[in-house]
């Protein structure tokens, strides 16, 4: 047990999702009266980090970073250190074994020992409470934990366990809960957000928790990640067209093209049915904004296999890509049971073609958006712009609008109806109407 008072510095690494596990834990230490940053660099007691272990560059910056505390703790700097998240769950005993200047490490599900051996009071009242590490007026909504899909080279299912999902009741309430506390943007986010409802209700229920999310007083803009495509749901397309509180963006990690490689990976969808599902997203959702995630140098992806991918790529025309060169994930069955041909130099080199392409085509869709008209959201300022956002890009991993301090004073989490004077390469340049 630890005194209270005490400075603890919570570490964030990985995804979205990590930071919502994150600010549930760090709710819970606020209300044992200990001193809780995230992310910073100032002094603390203790130092709590939540790891990822996703692919193989998150875990070396999860064992770097616990590497870094172990030093500060040797020298004195810090006086505990625990560890808890992806890579614990994964790799417990080996971290044990390996790095023992961690005072404890936890898997994913044990934020109430997480919490305890801190010394903090674990409270169940407070579930649903986040103490938020994003701007105040967004917020992250995780609606699931894990995933049920098996594709061949993720290693989720083995950390995270199988899909299960919150409840609608559980859900709404935390939304009415950061409404009131002044967000005005949830993101949606799970493993695979469109499979939401299926474990508890016998059907995918993700409309309706929209549905109903939308109708939460204070909440002007819904967002949706991690939208798998395989059996999208149809009635999801038609809320999203019809509800004006849900973006009319969508994330859909599609991660290849080639039949060959999709199969290899497991995905459940084929090259036609792609292209079939991003025609229905189009045709009846008004200026979809379409963001996907795309993973090169796959067992089965040849010289061919890859220049269809890029086929792909510039046919579509995604408004948002990212891309990561495949990583064996031990346990998966892509490390058990394909060949990995591939040498790292050459997935790096195919990223970044990729990424190349993706450059030309966002230069050229901001291009378009020059002498419209849109409403943004205003995140942040430094000593020249306000940096803002449309209803198409989500924080953190989108472009942004730059709107210069020059003329009117604006405050940031408010709207403003902002026209765009210029273009850049991924961002906009903006003036208040």
């Amino acid at each position: 047990m630890q005194t209270k008072n005490q400075k603890i510095s919570v570490v964030t690494l990985g995804c979205s999702k990590n930071i919502v596990d994150s600010e549930f834990i760090m709710r819970q230490l606020q209300a044992s009266n200990f001193q809780v940053m995230h992310n910073s660099n100032d002094k603390a007691d203790i130092v709590l980090i939540n790891t990822c272990g996703f692919i193989g560059d998150a875990k070396e910056e999860s064992i770097a970073m616990i590497l870094k505390y172990a030093e500060e703790k040797q020298q004195g700097h810090i006086q505990k250190l625990f560890v808890f998240g992806c890579l614990s769950e994964r790799y417990r005993l080996e971290l044990e074994a390996e790095i023992p200047e961690v005072d404890g490490f936890f898997g994913v599900n044990e934020f109430k020992s997480v919490v305890q051996i801190l010394g903090a009071k674990y409270r169940g009242e407070l579930l649903g409470e986040r103490m938020l590490t994003t701007p105040s007026h967004y917020a992250f909504l995780k609606i699931s934990e894990g995933c049920s899909w098996g594709c061949s080279y993720c290693a989720i299912p083995l950390i995270r366990g199988k899909h299960i999902s919150r409840t609608v009741e559980q859900l709404v309430q935390e939304a009415e809960k950061l409404a009131a506390a002044g967000v005005k943007e949830l993101i949606v986010i799970a493993q695979d957000t469109t499979f939401y409802g299926m474990d508890l209700y016998g059907k995918r229920k993700i409309s309706e928790l929209l549905t109903q999310l939308s109708a939460i007083a204070g909440i002007e803009w819904i967002r949706l990640h991690y939208a798998f495509p395989y059996q999208f749901p149809d009635d999801l397309i038609d809320t999203i067209a019809s509800n004006p509180k849900i973006c009319s963006y969508l994330d859909i990690p599609f991660q290849h093209i080639s039949d060959i490689v999709l199969k290899n990976m497991h995905r459940g969808i084929s090259k036609a049915d792609t292209y079939d599902l991003i025609g229905r997203l189009r045709a009846k959702i008004p200026n979809l904004a379409l963001r996907t995630t795309l993973l090169v140098g796959h067992p089965g992806e040849g010289a061919a296999e890859f220049e269809e991918l890029c086929k792909f790529v510039q046919e579509v025309k995604f408004d948002r890509l990212g891309v990561f060169p495949y990583s064996e994930e031990e346990g998966t069955f892509a490390a058990n049971n394909l060949e990995d041909t591939l040498s790292t130099e050459e997935k790096i080199r195919r990223a970044g073609i990729i990424m190349k392409l993706q450059q030309k085509i966002s230069e050229g869709l901001n291009a378009e958006k020059v002498g419209r008209s849109y409403q943004v959201l205003i995140d942040s300022e430094d000593d020249e712009f306000y940096l803002g956002r449309t209803q198409y890009d989500s924080p953190e991993v989108d472009g942004e609008v730059l709107i210069k301090k020059d003329e009117k004073h604006l405050e940031i989490g408010n709207f403003y109806e902002v026209e765009i004077v210029d273009s850049l390469e991924y961002d906009l340049i903006g003036k208040v109407k």
